[in-house]
């Protein structure tokens, strides 16, 4: 039995799979490791073509279009693999790159989690925004990244090469985890379904009593946005959204009335910001996403008994007053 199963998430794209697998193919397929193609019951040809060109890809056909969430929850379930790396379908691998990732979990068995260097695809000496070197929440929950806070995309110029560091979060694009560590803390949640939903599985380990950690020994290229571009309402709807019930779900009651009500003010500007720029349509998928999070919050009844996100690498700084009245375009960690 191979140890690692690399798992990619597909529906309807069939564009993406002709550019992307036969370098993923090539550069997986090996005595340890197979590479699959979870589809989400796409409609483009995409599994026919994969049996036609690329038999040595295995294929997982969902029946239907899942989410990103639940399409992987249904494509691990039926694999039996000690390792499982989440590799999304706008990913350029480079050779060897999965290696480093299954020795270190392989030998640091206090590790649930752990992600590459992630660069951009189309401009291969920066940092990628979603995933970059590791990622953080800070003090309100937002995100942040090791090469990239918010708008501001460093070049990868070497700054942090060097040993494996511990992260809030490893970015979805290319995660890699134990099977049983995934299984055990829940898998990623299917109410997101899509955006955020890997922060909030990684938020899952570290309250589990494991460690999330980035590489940057390894290295992959991701277009990003392939799915919806940045700036778009529904991604604006979701990652709001997404982001206030990670922090509701993963902080004591007590603790997450403060950080949430504290957050409500921070979008409050945001939305005045949308606002300033006639950007109606993002400003609405604020409210949207507020509005919606009241109503989902009532699902989630089992709260943790201690405060994890505070201590998490990076939450002790305010990313939004570093970068915005600060001006700081990193922030050292």
């Amino acid at each position: 039995m191979k140890k690692l199963g690399v798992i990619i998430l597909n529906w309807n794209g069939l564009d993406l799979l002709r550019q992307f697998i036969p370098a993923a193919s090539r550069h997986t397929v090996s005595e340890e490791a197979d590479l699959i193609v979870a589809d989400n019951g796409s409609e483009d040809g995409s599994v026919a073509w994969l049996r036609e060109n690329h038999p040595e890809v295995l294929v997982i056909e969902l029946g239907k279009n899942y989410g990103f969430a639940e399409g992987y929850n249904r494509a691990i379930a039926e694999v039996s693999y000690e390792y499982v790396t989440l590799l999304n379908s706008d990913v350029e691998v480079t050779e060897g790159w999965w290696q480093p990732l299954l020795r270190f979990q392989e030998s640091h068995r206090n590790v649930g989690a752990v992600q590459p260097k992630i660069l951009a695809y189309r401009d291969k000496g920066s940092f990628e925004y979603a995933g970059a070197a590791g990622g953080y929440l800070d003090s309100l929950g937002y995100p942040y990244c090791r090469g990239r806070l918010f708008d501001v995309v460093e070049r990868d110029e070497g700054q942090y090469d060097g040993p494996p560091v511990d992260v809030a979060w490893a970015s979805g694009a290319c995660l890699t985890m134990p099977r049983s560590v995934y299984e055990r803390v829940g898998g990623l949640d299917s109410r997101f379904f899509a955006h955020m939903e890997e922060i909030d599985l990684c938020c899952r380990v570290w309250n589990a009593g494991l460690r999330v950690c980035a590489l940057t020994d390894s290295k992959v290229y991701h277009v990003g946005g392939a799915s919806l571009a940045q700036g778009n309402p529904k991604k604006t709807y979701l990652n709001f959204r997404n982001n206030l019930l990670l922090l509701h779900k993963n902080l004591p009651r007590k603790r997450g009335r403060n950080v949430l009500f504290r957050r409500r003010l921070a979008d409050t500007l945001a939305f005045g910001m949308f606002l300033v720029k006639l950007d109606f349509a993002n400003a609405g998928a604020v409210l949207k996403a507020h509005r919606d999070f009241r109503k989902m919050r009532k699902e989630y009844t089992q709260l943790p008994e201690h405060d994890i996100l505070s201590r998490l690498p990076g939450a002790n700084h305010n990313a939004v007053l570093e970068h915005y009245l600060l001006r700081r375009k990193r922030i050292e960690v």
